[in-house]
């Protein structure tokens, strides 16, 4: 497994592992911030807009997770924060792709994540995931503490129900 940050034009070399994994992730039902149904323009969009924009402005540094020549996972970490907030950074739009799941790749890129955040001088890491989902207790086993719950705080992507939202942060 090869755990590396990416530059912003490097999203383009992976695109297609992208748009596949946050397909696949919100058609199995994952609170990365999109409903069903999410089409392949759609996520290709926000990989190319959304998130490459904010990793040339310096707001995100994002990693991926190649194993076999294929895209495992992704992950971000927003250090772009308030004035008020040097010492911290926010986890985000942590995945990994079914074929890859239960290797330990989460893991694995909430490492890299982590000594960034270490390398960069922040103190604090915060991140939300939906309450009661499986990255759940891996946040907590890596020493995460549970801040609150917020109720009815997103749609799921499968169905119209809402789910309650956990947020969670470590001090480093």
């Amino acid at each position: 497994m090869n755990i590396q940050q990416i530059a912003p034009n490097e999203i383009d070399f992976y695109l297609d592992g992208l748009v596949e994994t946050l397909q696949q992730t919100v058609a199995g039902d994952g609170a990365v911030g999109f409903v069903m149904p999410l089409s392949q323009e759609d996520a290709a969009a926000f990989w190319l807009s959304n998130i490459k924009s904010a990793l040339l402005s310096g707001d995100r540094i994002m990693f991926v997770a190649v194993e076999e020549g294929r895209l495992a996972g992704t992950g971000q970490l927003i250090v772009r924060m308030p004035n008020n907030q040097p010492h911290r950074v926010e986890i985000s739009k942590l995945m990994v792709h079914p074929a890859f799941r239960r290797r330990g790749v989460a893991r694995q890129i909430m490492s890299a994540l982590e000594g960034l955040a270490v390398k960069l001088g922040r103190t604090l890491i915060t991140l939300d995931t939906r309450t009661g989902d499986s990255a759940e207790p891996l946040y907590a086993s890596l020493g995460y503490k549970t801040a609150g719950i917020i109720p009815n705080y997103a749609k799921n992507a499968v169905g119209d129900d809402f789910h309650a939202t956990t947020y969670m942060y470590k001090q480093i």
